[in-house]
């Protein structure tokens, strides 16, 4: 989704953004308002100054400036009030540890989420899809962020530690993770750590939540190390962690950095993606419509595998056109680890700089009409990423997430798998706009469901085998697949 991206010499402009308060800067904006206020700072030049608290920081307007820092990971390494709070949580994992660490632990971790390793978790995906919708009724009100932040925490947890979760301790993981990243927005925009010590019952609520998770990886982690191995990351991980390879053995902090790391970003991030298309399927029915067409030519009533994935071309723009609308990694920062420039600006080491993909992603001079959902920008594939590359829902670079191909695959699974069988509508009044947190999303998005077989409208020639209670189609048409395609098409 990130094309290549031209070096180009033009004058770049600075500016200040407006509005600073005494003592906490921008962050009344930032967290009463923040997309309305992320959409206000282009006009104020391609880099552009804010206020964090009392400290300084940076926002990157333009999107070949964001490439250039991206690229650059030595100059602008994780860091920032963000991971600060991040890694307090995370140690130093994957997604937190600094420009040093990084390389050796992608490699690591690469196996489990190179193209083959994706393909072979399809069946499981499409298994987990349909168990979230299996027991839904007609007219039955369907809390759909929870259902969907369920089947992410499923999906990755299979993924990281295969059964080691039972359901019950995967709901309460869930639940922790719903918790903390409620608190971590707030302790990015506001970095004052007084503020945060204090015994408040949020403040309360985050500590317990973080202590749990830990609590509950580490329980998981020594329960594996008595049990066989088994073929899945942690199992990767104890076997890096056997001593005598020649390489670093990976330490017993690092197993569980890592587990933390995938497992929060892992499970988070597409579970907003999902929720988000429903909520904008169910108000863009022409986009529903072309969507259950596709599922339905495609699937013919059953579940798909990793060689439908490439054909479900509409659906795959369904998602990446939400990615692009509502991107769940919204805000990032990063710290200069030396003196350079940006936008002919000097910057000091440790200045801490931001991007926010939301804001790259409404700009319309790379998205015509930035606020309209249009799936069709997808079809004529990688050209509708702009001029500059500014489509990066997975960031860039050698910092890109390395688990894009993974939730690509996973939300193009539920996707089609309830939209085969099912279609979902708000209730009557006011749809509430997506909340942005530590990720953008609606976090409490109720939704009414419906059979396709019992909607008006017309009914799904093949939905009647994906019926609660009907069993799945044994076969379907056959499959086609593109010449060179990994399964997951371009993700």
């Amino acid at each position: 989704m990130n094309g290549c991206v031209p070096e180009s010499e033009q004058a770049w402009t600075v500016g200040t953004a407006p509005g600073i308060f005494p003592s906490i800067g921008h962050g009344i904006a930032l967290f009463r308002r923040p997309l309305e206020f992320l959409n206000s700072l282009p006009a104020q030049g391609d880099l552009v100054e804010i206020r964090l608290g009392p400290q300084r920081a940076w926002m990157v307007c333009h999107p070949e400036l964001v490439h250039r820092m991206l690229r650059d990971t030595r100059t602008f390494d994780k860091g920032g009030p963000q991971y600060e709070r991040l890694r307090a949580l995370m140690g130093d994992g994957v997604v937190t540890c600094p420009h040093a660490q990084h390389r050796r632990q992608r490699r690591l971790l690469q196996p489990t989420f190179r193209p083959a390793g994706v393909a072979a978790q399809t069946d499981v995906m499409a298994e987990e899809a349909e168990s979230l919708c299996s027991d839904w009724r007609s007219g039955q009100r369907i809390d759909v962020s929870a259902a969907t932040l369920g089947l992410t925490t499923r999906l990755i947890s299979r993924l990281l530690l295969s059964d080691s979760l039972s359901p019950t301790v995967a709901d309460e993981v869930r639940h922790c993770l719903a918790a903390i990243v409620r608190g971590l927005f707030v302790r990015t925009v506001v970095p004052v750590d007084a503020l945060f010590r204090l015994p408040t019952p949020a403040n309360r609520r985050y500590r317990r939540a973080v202590e749990r998770v830990r609590v509950l990886i580490d329980a998981a982690v020594a329960e594996r190390r008595r049990d066989t191995p088994r073929d899945d990351l942690l199992g990767l991980l104890l076997a890096a962690a056997e001593p005598g390879d020649g390489g670093i053995p990976v330490s017993d902090r690092e197993v569980h950095d890592q587990l933390v790391s995938l497992l929060l970003t892992g499970s988070e991030s597409p579970s907003m993606c999902l929720a988000s298309a429903f909520s904008l399927l169910a108000r863009h029915p022409e986009v529903e419509r072309r969507l259950h067409a596709e599922v339905d030519t495609v699937l013919a009533g059953r579940l798909p595998d990793v060689d439908d994935l490439p054909r479900l071309v509409y659906t795959r723009s369904v998602l990446t056109e939400t990615l692009r609308h509502s991107p769940p990694g919204w805000l990032f920062t990063r710290v200069t680890t030396r003196e350079t420039e940006l936008a002919g600006r000097p910057l000091p080491p440790g200045t801490t700089v931001l991007y926010s993909p939301y804001l790259l992603h409404h700009d319309p001079a790379s998205f015509p009409e930035p606020d309209r959902f249009l799936p069709e920008r997808w079809l004529e594939g990688e050209t509708a990423a702009g001029p500059h590359g500014a489509l990066i829902p997975f960031a860039a670079g050698s910092r890109k997430c390395i688990g894009d191909l993974f939730s690509m695959a996973e939300m193009t699974v539920a996707l089609a798998t309830v939209a085969g069988r099912w279609r979902l509508r708000h209730p009557a009044g006011r749809v509430a706009p997506p909340r942005p947190g530590a990720t953008l999303g609606p976090r409490s998005l109720t939704m009414i469901c419906t059979a396709r077989t019992e909607a008006s409208g017309g009914t799904a020639p093949h939905a009647a085998a994906l019926a609660p209670g009907s069993p799945t189609a044994a076969s379907g048409p056959e499959k086609t697949r593109r010449d060179g395609d990994n399964g997951v098409h371009h993700a």
